[in-house]
């Protein structure tokens, strides 16, 4: 059926797995392709199976979750990686989101909230429970931008935080994709951040969309 997501689970616990495998089925709507129980396992069937949605553990076997996730972008940017980790620490979901995470859940999280972060992620929205994205942006708060964003910049920054790509901004605003990269990275360098999803992030935070 192509209205489900399609998901890959991965997590080096048999238990989590198979209850994740219950959970998502299709009467919600969604659809396990694959499940991996190491980090390597992951980035090779993220390559092979191209899911919709990758449920991602922080702590694996012979690759952690922020290595695989950033080799699972480099080769597929568009990649939607929820992480689904046992602990909130504000530093630990940083990593997460600088690898390239769009979504952060704690394990003891109800079966709603994971389904809801999962569509959420599918949608290219950046799903973060409200204290940890507090804790994430907090300490860029008081930093003001080292320039004043443009009014373009804005326009590229909207869409960019609904998930756009670049050719998607470009044929948007009628401008070249090679544009767009520009403006992402000066973006990124005025909002103080790293990438993508931290610039919606802290976007969002400042009142900038």
């Amino acid at each position: 059926m192509s209205d489900l997501i399609h998901v890959l689970i991965v997590d080096d616990h048999f238990v989590v797995r198979q209850g994740l495998a219950t959970l998502l089925v299709s009467r919600n709507r969604m659809a396990v392709v694959g499940a991996a129980a190491t980090g390597r396992e992951a980035v090779e069937l993220a390559r092979t199976l191209r899911p919709d949605v990758i449920v991602m553990d922080m702590v694996m076997p012979e690759m952690e979750g922020p290595e695989a996730i950033a080799l699972i972008k480099q080769e597929n940017p568009d990649a939607r990686i929820l992480v689904l980790a046992s602990f909130g620490e504000s530093a630990k979901v940083a990593e997460a989101v600088q690898a390239g995470a769009l979504g952060y859940l704690l394990k003891d999280s109800s079966p709603d909230d994971l389904l809801h972060a999962i569509r959420s992620v599918y949608r290219r929205n950046l799903f973060l429970p409200q204290q940890l994205a507090f804790d994430l942006t907090h300490p860029r708060l008081a930093a003001p931008a080292s320039d004043r964003i443009t009014e373009r910049e804005l326009d590229v920054l909207r869409l960019l935080a609904l998930g756009q790509s670049n050719q998607e901004i470009a044929n948007e605003l009628g401008i070249s994709a090679t544009t767009v990269r520009s403006h992402v990275s000066s973006i990124l360098v005025k909002l103080g951040v790293t990438n993508r999803t931290q610039a919606a992030v802290v976007a969002r935070e400042r009142g900038l969309l």
